[in-house]
C-alpha cells in the first residue's frame, strides 16, 4: 500500500489525539497559560458543558497576549478563535491532512457529531503514525540527506 491510500484509509480517530487542554468558557488567561505549560502543550480548546465552543494556541499568546500582560485576568473567550472549524473522527487523515494545509493550521479538534471533543489532529500525530508503520524509513532518515562530513568521524 502506498503511503498516499495508507493516510486515506487511516481514521483520525486512531491517531494519537491528545495533546492539548480542555478548559472552560470564562477560564482567566492566566490560568490557561498556565494549564497549557503544565501540560506541555500548545493548544487549549475551549467548552461550554462538553462542547467545543473555541480554540486558543500558542500562537493566539503570541499575537494577542505577549504585548498586553494587563490582560491576563481576562476571559480566555476574548482570545481565542470561536467556533473552530472541527473534524469528525471516521474522516480519513488524509483529508484532515487537506484541511490543515488548505487554513494552514498545526491544530485541528476532533468533534463527535455532538460537538463533543474527541481530541486534537497534529501534524505530529501524523508523523508518530507513519514512524509506526514504517519506522526504519522515518527514524533513521537524515534531516539533509545529501550532507557528507568533510573528514571521517575521529579524524584529524
Amino acid at each position: 500500500m502506498s503511503l498516499k491510500e495508507e493516510l486515506q484509509s487511516e481514521r483520525v480517530e486512531y491517531l494519537n489525539l491528545s495533546r492539548h487542554c480542555v478548559v472552560a468558557s470564562g477560564t482567566a488567561v492566566r490560568d490557561v497559560l498556565a494549564q497549557m505549560r503544565e501540560a506541555n502543550v500548545h493548544v487549549c480548546l475551549i467548552t461550554v458543558g462538553d462542547r467545543l465552543t473555541g480554540i486558543f494556541t500558542e500562537r493566539d499568546a503570541l499575537r494577542r497576549i505577549v504585548n498586553a500582560p494587563n490582560v491576563l485576568a481576562s476571559a480566555i473567550d476574548a482570545f481565542m478563535t470561536a467556533d473552530p472549524i472541527t473534524i469528525t473522527p471516521e474522516r480519513s487523515a488524509a483529508e484532515a491532512l487537506r484541511l490543515m494545509d488548505a487554513h494552514n493550521f498545526r491544530d485541528l479538534p476532533v468533534v463527535d457529531e455532538n460537538g463533543r471533543i474527541l481530541g486534537n489532529m497534529t501534524h505530529q500525530a501524523i508523523i508518530e503514525y507513519l514512524a509506526g508503520r514504517y519506522p526504519g524509513d522515518v527514524l533513521n532518515r537524515s534531516p539533509r540527506p545529501g550532507q557528507y562530513p568533510r573528514k571521517a568521524e575521529g579524524g584529524d
